[in-house]
């Protein structure tokens, strides 16, 4: 490590191929980029074989098990010895924990690094309503249990974080009821925006017929009030292409029975996960982006559309009100309400003139609201309020919030 270097020891559930998938290259390579800064991260593999490999930062890869309950367990107990590893070994100055459940982990590891002299400061990230979405995703056994565990966690990493990192003006107020006195820098999870900048739309939003859903198929995301909605709008040739992994098998089948159910299972197309590149591609011939989210962090698929000059429907939930002006670059709607959903839905076609004009802004807004150099710069300010080099009474935004 060269010298001067102050190591950056991130842990977090997410899952890392070898090599990385192009949109995680492209992240690290970002950060990489931030030279102060030594940067080893821990997450899952992709099987049951950990790995542990360079590309632009260096990983430590934890076997990933089938089950979520065993997934759990293995981080708990696996990566708070691994962390403590890295950070004895390395001197690690910062713990970046990507949620407050991880944080736990950090804080557990920075209470027993202080006893042997060192003194790394701990971040949180909160990237959503963790309060509550898990229990929007699917049905946990021993609820009232789970989320008191869950809350503990949290709460105690809060106690004992440095700074917070948030992506949303939502997820920033719920950091501040559990820690309000950390300062706090704002700015979006990452997009490797390239992709939708570059990308020419196929058909003028104007022109375009087909309605676009970009995100996991779980309850949370509300997919089920869309397929009412499109089932009840009158535009025959309109066709709904649901772009996202089916992470709840089961709420994934049962929207395909709903499908078939209402008759309109020929006209709604279940993608699949799918890459940033093919992404872009649906957003690039789609009239409209539907986010019908019952909780949600921020939304980036609603910047992601907007990039392609697409307007966006989403819930006025969570970060969607940030980026989304109702009648200006698409349309809120209150979370949960399948009538205004489809009210919505029918004004996106009802003239076209408005429509274009609402793409132009959607792209304007988007290009504007993140950049990869924004995200790097967020974590820059980031590091430094962490390391007491800011005010700690600031906050720093590195998107434009309205």
């Amino acid at each position: 490590m060269p010298e001067g270097q102050k190591t950056v020891c991130w842990i977090s559930s997410a899952r890392y191929s070898q090599p990385l998938d192009a949109a995680a290259s492209r992240k690290w390579q970002l950060l990489a980029g931030l030279t102060a800064y030594d940067i080893r991260v821990i997450g899952f593999a992709t099987s049951l074989r950990p790995r542990r490999f360079t590309e632009h930062a260096r990983f430590y890869l934890l076997p990933q098990p089938p089950f979520s309950l065993l997934r759990y367990l293995v981080i708990f107990c696996l990566a708070p010895l691994l962390l403590a590893v890295l950070i004895f070994r390395h001197r690690g100055a910062i713990i970046v924990a990507q949620s407050p459940f991880e944080g736990a982990i950090g804080a557990l590891v920075k209470s027993f690094a202080r006893l042997l002299g060192l003194r790394p400061k701990l971040i949180i990230e909160n990237h959503n309503n963790f309060e509550e979405d898990l229990f929007l995703q699917r049905s946990i056994p021993l609820k009232g249990l789970y989320r008191a565990l869950m809350l503990g966690a949290a709460r105690f990493a809060f106690s004992r974080a440095d700074a917070v990192r948030v992506i949303s003006s939502s997820t920033a107020e719920r950091a501040r009821h559990y820690a309000p006195a950390l300062p706090q820098a704002r700015f979006m999870t990452f997009s490797d925006t390239d992709v939708f900048l570059k990308m020419e739309r196929r058909i003028a939003v104007e022109a375009a017929e087909d309605i676009v859903y970009a995100g996991v198929l779980i309850p949370r995301k509300g997919v089920h009030l869309l397929l009412t909605a499109f089932a009840a709008l009158d535009h025959p040739r309109a066709q709904l292409h649901l772009v996202g992994g089916a992470e709840n098998a089961a709420y994934a089948e049962a929207l395909k029975q709903q499908a078939a159910d209402l008759g309109i299972e020929s006209r709604v197309h279940f993608a699949g996960a799918v890459s940033q590149h093919e992404l872009a591609t649906y957003f690039a011939a789609a009239r409209v982006m539907v986010l019908p989210s019952l909780s949600e962090g921020l939304g980036r698929v609603v910047v992601e559309a907007m990039l392609l000059g697409t307007p966006v429907i989403g819930s006025r939930v969570g970060g969607i009100p940030d980026m989304i002006s109702d009648g200006e670059n698409g349309y809120l709607v209150e979370a949960g309400n399948e009538a205004a959903l489809r009210a919505a839905l029918r004004r996106v076609y009802d003239d076209e003139d408005d429509v274009a004009a609402m793409g132009e802004k959607a792209r304007a807004f988007a290009e504007d609201f993140f950049s990869p150099r924004k995200y790097v710069e967020g974590y820059r300010q980031l590091f430094a309020l962490a390391l007491g080099d800011k005010n700690r009474d600031g906050m720093y935004e590195a998107t434009k919030t309205r």
